[in-house]
């Protein structure tokens, strides 16, 4: 298999770069761009640069015409799913994924299942500060409802599907 690195670059509604990392296209299926990270992948935030390094694997899926994106972490990560709210990705070239991040995060808690909403309050603010359109916040709320019902209920791919890209990724 030919390693194939994509930056993944997130940004928030005003064009600020917030997110960036490195990750490895593993493939496509039925879901959407499936991305890995091993241990080890480094995260950088904004021009800060460095925040964290991974202590466990993850695959990130981008799924085709929808606002949001899915984030699958491996123990030790109290998380095992984490789900932005975001514009629907774009590919600019091969090389690089880019969308804007809408605050609102859907998660499934790893050892009890619970599924929560995040930062509610950011989006609020970010919702005013800078001016959401009409169509954009009707959009970012309408995926995190389905989120939050297909992650609850197990819809695929987020009951075992993601568990076979995560494989892939190893420790």
């Amino acid at each position: 298999m030919t390693v194939a690195e994509v930056l993944v670059s997130v940004r928030k509604f005003d064009g600020r770069l917030h997110w960036h990392h490195p990750m490895v296209r593993l493939g496509e299926d039925e879901h959407g761009v499936w991305l890995g990270a091993q241990v080890g992948t480094v995260y950088s935030k904004g021009e800060v640069g460095p925040v964290y390094t991974t202590v466990e694997p993850r695959v990130m899926l981008f799924p085709r015409d929808a606002w949001w994106t899915a984030l699958f972490q491996a123990a030790p990560a109290d998380l095992d799913v984490y789900c932005d709210v975001t514009t629907p990705s774009e590919w600019p070239n091969p090389a690089e994924v880019t969308m804007i991040d809408l605050d609102l995060d859907v998660c499934r808690i790893r050892a009890t299942g619970a599924v929560f909403v995040d930062d509610e309050d950011e989006f609020a603010r970010h919702r005013v500060q800078y001016r959401y359109p009409q169509e954009v916040v009707a959009q970012a709320t309408a995926a995190a409802a389905w989120l939050t019902a297909a992650v609850h209920d197990g819809t695929e791919p987020f009951s075992s599907q993601y568990r076979t890209w995560l494989d892939m990724v190893g420790q």
